[in-house]
């Protein structure tokens, strides 16, 4: 199990930028697959991007397809999500989430950060 803390979430402008962290603790966090998602008001949770522990493989959902960039840094224990581009909606409570391998469900979760954009 890890733990994951979230920040870097607020308030932009349709059009704006914000670039997301997702901080991690744990002894084996940098083995772990990593992934965000997003849940808007009245809607289920959805998957956003997720990443390979070693960073060289990334998956996008469609709607955020270059817009947004996941990436890591082991060193750091950090994951990133850089999204351009953003749109109203875009605005959500994102979470990030971690994994042991791509091949499991994501077990470990954090609190989540509120992205809004004005239109």
């Amino acid at each position: 199990q890890v733990q994951l803390v979230e920040s870097g979430g607020g308030l932009v402008q349709s059009g704006g930028s914000l670039r997301l962290s997702c901080a991690a603790s744990g002894r084996t966090v940098s083995t772990y697959a990593m992934g965000w998602f997003r849940q808007a008001p009245g809607k289920e949770r959805e998957f956003v991007a997720s990443i390979t522990w070693s960073g060289g493989s990334t998956v996008y959902a469609a709607s955020v397809k270059g817009r947004f960039t996941i990436s890591r840094d082991n060193a750091k224990n950090t994951m990133y999500l850089q999204m351009n581009s953003l749109k109203p909606e875009d605005t959500a409570v994102y979470y990030c989430a971690a994994r042991v391998g791509v091949l499991t469900p994501f077990g470990s979760w954090g609190q989540g950060t509120q992205v809004t954009v004005s239109s």
